[in-house]
């Protein structure tokens, strides 16, 4: 089989590349080891920046988050039992977020590619990548038993943390980095009233807490826990405690509670691959990046990676130049590590930390004080909370990744 971009994952990253090339008529296959049934099945909680927005929108695929989507002015840090209100819109220039769950948006995606006329090839096994150092790199995996082969342009990594595409790229070259968190998160689903109109950051000395809104009868929210707990140890009773404890206000606000229909700890990291491109071979969204999920920017960062893609691939077949595909990783790590920053900048400034001495916990609400109440702290969070623009432009003499 052949084609121009070879795919590899049905996640956000690989379904907006998709979407953006036949915009310019150019061909794709994806490739996706989870079935279909499985990539839509799955739970996930979403925070749509202003980017990612103006992207979906911009592929057709914006309808239904615009009916259907919460969008948000603003959000709420809480701290010594009063909340501050930070008003994304005013001190961004006009901008917003959308609560819209990232399975929707895959649903929407995957819905759009097939009333385009192309297809999706789930469950596939055994992925490898060859020939990426040269002009018709392949693709090769098994579907129902048969070895299959598809020759590309070029491969668009696109599968995630522990998939494939990484791992081709020579270790010799591969520039990463990865630090771990000993915070992990404790999300769950419940059947109750939103808690608020738009996110509550909670800072508390027993831990954050963090309130979303999934619809008027579903609620996502999170408590910081130990990494390696276990969920065993968190009867629903405790969860709500430990949830009312922690946002509580001094004038006797509470949660609304309800069953909980689902629950699980993730564990928190932060990694870059600084070499998003080798050859032919260009990887994005949670295949060269990870982020703690205070700032929201996962998926996010997979929007505009693809976005600088797919503009280098469309630069190259229209005038056949290759200046936006060199400069590729150049591109997209200015924003990479900007959304890095905050989101490592967020978890500090809302986590508690058990080894904080009493000075330190002091300059940790000292923080949460100004930048909920000085312009110029309001702005910071509000400018990068609502999405960095991209930026193009060439950047001689700036050093961009690190020694």
């Amino acid at each position: 089989m052949r084609t121009q971009v070879g795919i590899i994952g049905a996640g956000p990253a690989g379904l907006i590349l998709a979407q953006l090339l036949h915009q310019q008529g150019i061909d794709s296959v994806i490739l996706e080891r989870k079935s279909r049934d499985n990539i839509e099945g799955t739970v996930k909680a979403g925070i749509l920046e202003q980017t990612t927005i103006d992207i979906l929108r911009e592929i057709g695929v914006g309808d239904r988050m615009d009916r259907e989507g919460h969008f948000h002015n603003g959000n709420y840090f809480q701290f010594n039992g009063q909340r501050r209100r930070i008003d994304l819109k005013k001190y961004s220039g006009g901008k917003q977020v959308v609560v819209y769950p990232q399975h929707e948006v895959i649903i929407d995606l995957v819905n759009a590619r097939y009333k385009n006329g192309k297809d999706i090839i789930f469950d596939v096994e055994d992925v490898t990548l060859h020939d990426i150092d040269t002009n018709q790199p392949k693709i090769r995996y098994r579907k129902n038993g048969m070895d299959e082969e598809l020759i590309c342009d070029f491969i668009a990594g696109c599968d995630g943390y522990h998939g494939p595409s990484r791992k081709a790229i020579p270790d010799s070259i591969r520039k990463e980095h990865l630090h771990m968190y000993k915070d992990g998160w404790l999300g769950i689903l419940s059947d109750s009233a939103p808690a608020a109109d738009e996110l509550v950051y909670a800072n508390h000395s027993s831990g954050f807490a963090l309130l979303s809104t999934r619809t008027p009868i579903l609620q996502r929210h999170y408590l910081q826990v130990d990494a390696n707990d276990d969920i065993v140890n968190w009867s629903d009773d405790r969860i709500w405690t430990e949830l009312n404890q922690r946002t509580k206000t001094y004038d006797g606000w509470q949660i609304p509670d309800g069953p909980i229909n689902s629950k699980g700890i993730i564990q928190m990291r932060s990694f870059i691959c600084e070499t998003m491109q080798y050859g032919r071979l260009f990887i994005a969204g949670d295949a060269a990046h990870t982020v703690p999920p205070t700032g929201a920017k996962g998926l996010n960062l997979a929007a505009t990676d693809v976005k600088v893609m797919s503009r280098g691939l469309a630069e190259f077949y229209q005038t056949g130049s290759n200046d936006i595909l060199n400069r590729y990783s150049e591109i997209c790590l200015r924003r990479v590590w900007k959304a890095e920053r905050f989101s490592s900048f967020m978890t500090k400034l809302l986590h508690s930390n058990p080894n904080y001495d009493s000075f330190e916990r002091g300059i940790q609400l000292a923080d949460l004080d100004y930048y909920t109440s000085y312009e110029a702290g309001l702005r910071t969070i509000a400018e990068n909370y609502v999405g960095l623009p991209i930026e193009w432009e060439k950047t001689e003499g700036l050093q961009l990744t690190t020694k």
